[in-house]
């Protein structure tokens, strides 16, 4: 009961506007006066957790993204794909789909992606037809691929918490990632002939003069060559996701400085200032978090939890549903950092007693970040997607609610049910059996 109520007591605590962190503190100060926790013992245990090589990673793709939105690369990954595939029906929005994986593909966060790409494309594609309400939908649920495309810092993160290897989580969450991808791409189509009419033509972004394939390519080069030497890197053992890391950064700020010498000294200095309040907040978050989670371990909260709902449920498919239910309820009240170090261990005993390997798991958790971001109440990533698309709330809901329902549950349900999605590239690259 006690558990219960310091997920409650978060939630209210988040919804009064304390600070997330701060949130967690009040938390871990509630269970340590319910428990009678020993402080000390505490804050040894939890510095020992976040002193971690795998958390280095962190800052590092955190920066990368501040990094490729002040540098210019972003800009030119859009110009690149909408040359490509933006002058036809449903292009426009099928680019920024699009290009939010790729930026995914290098920078790993969901908030980065919204502003790079959201500045870039909503001003264009309301030029085109496209409803602000809805761009800003679309925008913030394809924004989530930077949850699922790999490097991501939430899976590094739940690496962390969960002691899985990082490298079998990037994989396992490429599926679902080209699922989603897939599926925006085609409700979207659909969207343009009925919901509304785009306007087919050959102007280019802000009306610009249309740039010739080549030449977009030629400029979208350097950073397209990004994701691939850190996924190659990676999965071709050269380097560890930490020193992927430290690749992509250094390779951004090359880019930025000497490519396409977009970066100046006053963005990089901004960039590096917003990338260290982001990974000083995500590390308070994930020390309370550790300490968290200790007392609930200690006083054998997540088995008591496993032993409820299985007493209550005895249907494995039943569970993975009320799972799945239960994930996204969470993240539509609470961040993704929350469910995903806070929420999603609670429930690793029971999926592991289900018979679901921690490696699936982890998708499923992936695909509920992706849907609960988007959903009502609190909506996180949506607010911010409205923020860049200036529009109010209320417009984008209709949309959003429709995107989720074809496409974000669709994927979450298959990921689930279909282990192997997840599964078969983590065993076939040998990271798991």
């Amino acid at each position: 009961m006690a558990g219960l109520f310091a997920v409650l007591l978060l939630v209210v605590l988040m919804g009064l506007g304390v600070p997330i962190a701060w949130s967690f503190a009040g938390v871990l100060a509630y269970l340590a006066l319910v428990y009678d926790a020993n402080f000390n013992t505490l804050m040894m245990q939890g510095f020992r957790s976040v002193d971690s090589v795998i958390l280095i990673a962190l800052p590092l793709f955190v920066l990368t993204g501040y990094l490729m939105q002040s540098g210019g690369i972003a800009a030119r990954l859009v110009v690149f794909i909408e040359t490509l595939v933006g002058r036809r029906r449903g292009g426009m929005g099928a680019s920024m789909v699009l290009a939010s994986g790729i930026f995914g593909a290098i920078a790993g966060t969901a908030t980065a992606a919204v502003a790079s790409i959201g500045t870039i494309m909503v001003g264009p594609l309301e030029q085109r037809g496209y409803p602000r309400g809805y761009s800003s939908a679309l925008l913030g649920i394809s924004s989530l691929l930077g949850i699922l495309i790999p490097p991501s810092i939430t899976m590094i993160l739940f690496a962390v918490v969960t002691r899985q290897s990082v490298a079998a989580l990037f994989a396992a969450t490429l599926g679902p990632a080209l699922l989603l991808i897939l599926g925006l791409i085609l409700v979207n189509r659909f969207a343009c002939g009925r919901l509304f009419q785009e306007i087919v033509g050959p102007g280019g972004l802000s009306g610009a003069k249309p740039m010739s394939r080549t030449r977009a390519s030629l400029n979208a080069f350097p950073a397209l060559c990004l994701p691939v030497i850190i996924l190659g890197g990676i999965y071709g053992g050269v380097f560890t996701p930490t020193e992927a890391a430290a690749v992509a950064a250094f390779a951004a700020i090359v880019i930025g400085f000497l490519v396409y010498r977009d970066q100046t000294l006053k963005g990089f200095y901004r960039s590096v200032i917003a990338a260290s309040e982001t990974t000083g907040s995500i590390i308070l978050i994930l020390l309370f978090s550790f300490m968290i989670g200790r007392i609930l371990a200690a006083e054998r909260v997540p088995q008591e939890l496993t032993e409820l709902i299985t007493l209550l449920i005895s249907d494995p498919l039943l569970i993975l549903i009320a799972v799945n239910a239960f994930l996204i309820l969470a993240g539509a009240m609470l961040d993704d950092v929350s469910v995903t170090v806070v929420i999603a261990p609670l429930f690793l005993p029971l999926m592991v007693e289900t018979g679901v390997h921690p490696v699936h798991y982890a998708s499923i958790v992936a695909c509920s970040v992706v849907i609960g971001a988007n959903s009502p109440p609190v909506a996180p990533i949506l607010y911010m997607a409205c923020r860049i698309g200036q529009v109010s709330i209320h417009k984008t809901f209709s949309p959003a609610l429709m995107l989720i329902a074809l496409v974000g549950i669709p994927v979450m349900l298959i990921t689930t049910f279909v282990p192997e999605l997840s599964l078969f590239l983590p065993r076939q690259l040998g990271f798991i059996r």
